[in-house]
Parts: C-alpha cells; structure tokens; sequence
C-alpha cells in the first residue's frame, strides 16, 4: 500500500494528531516486511498512532502467524480465531493507495501493477481491526492490525482477477460510522486504476 502524504496533510485529513509525528515516515509498505504504518482506532478517534501490519492475536505464542493475518475476509470474521475477539477493536489505516497485480495469463506467470487510488490521490482510510499482543520473552507490547477485505467491485474484478477481492475503502461519510460500531454501506466506486 501507499502512503505518500506528509503528517500535516494526514493530521489535517482527519480531524487528528500523530502521537509521535517524528517516528512516521511516507512510504509504499510491503505488507510481509510488517511495516508500521498509520492508523486510527476507535480508543481515540483523534490520535494516529504507527500500528504494525499483520494482526497478532492476544494468545499467540509468538509472532509468526502475522504472515497470515494481513488481511481479513470481512464475511468470516465471527467464524476465525485470529479475528472473532477483535471484531469491536476497530481501526482505519490511513492511505493514499495501494496495490494489485492483474493476471495476464491463466497461471499469473505475466502480471500487470495497478496502483488503486482516488481520482486526485487525496488520502482515505481503509477498515480494519487492531490488537495488543505481548511478546513474553521480550516484555514488548505490539500494536497491530489487519485490513478488512470484500468481495471486489467491477473495477477491482478485472484488475485483482486471481482472487477478485478489494480492500473495505472506507468514505469520508462513514469513517466516524465505522470506529464507533456501527453497521456501514461502502460504496467502493470512486477509485481509479492506473498501471505501474
């Protein structure tokens, strides 16, 4: 994903302060190098905080299931371990946009990048869910989280064909909507796609 704003823009998007603006960075994350990235949780809607990328469940032993737990199926939350008790731990990661590889043969062996993003590359949020997990044999406190995925829109089947999921994009409207609980309508059109 994407995130290329400066901590001023971001603060100034959304309504809140970095807690250590020193500490964040604008970068493209590779999300299986775990980067820590900014988000939004619903403890406090006004302070973005660096979350890592991979949810940790509180019961992990260690932190190797990250690898697994960067994105979530929204449909089967209640249903998977890692995700059911963090299902009211909500976050928005903060974004600019990010990324999908379309298939351009049956096997994926030729690939084509598209960067997803909004048509003057403002800054949005995508859904997620967030949790602490201490790590015992360092004493450490990780913050993380994974991003809430859907089935994809029309733009995003025939980029993302292997798979045909999106990320939950998250309006301006429904942001506050979506931290405070609420039951949300996504309406994931307004994005544009352009080849990398």
């Amino acid at each position: 994903m994407q995130q290329s704003k400066s901590a001023t823009e971001l603060q100034n998007r959304f309504d809140a302060e970095f807690s250590i603006p020193q500490n964040y960075a604008s970068s493209n994350y590779n999300g299986f190098q775990h980067p820590l990235t900014p988000v939004i949780t619903n403890l406090d809607v006004h302070k973005i905080e660096l979350y890592r990328w991979g949810l940790i469940p509180h019961w992990a032993k260690d932190d190797s299931i990250k690898k697994n737990t960067l994105n979530a199926r929204s449909e089967t939350l209640s249903e998977k371990p890692s995700f059911r008790s963090y299902i009211h731990q909500r976050c928005m990661v903060l974004v600019d946009g990010f990324f999908e590889w379309q298939w351009l043969d049956e096997k994926g062996k030729q690939k084509q990048k598209y960067l997803l993003a909004l048509p003057k590359h403002e800054a949005f949020a995508l859904a997620g869910l967030w949790s602490q997990w201490l790590n015992k044999a360092t004493g450490e406190t990780q913050n993380t989280y994974t991003i809430l995925t859907m089935e994809a829109n029309e733009l995003l089947s025939k980029i993302h064909n292997s798979k045909k999921r999106m990320p939950m994009v998250l309006s301006p409207e429904n942001e506050k909507e979506w931290l405070s609980g609420k039951t949300i309508q996504l309406n994931n059109d307004r994005l544009i796609a352009e080849p990398v």
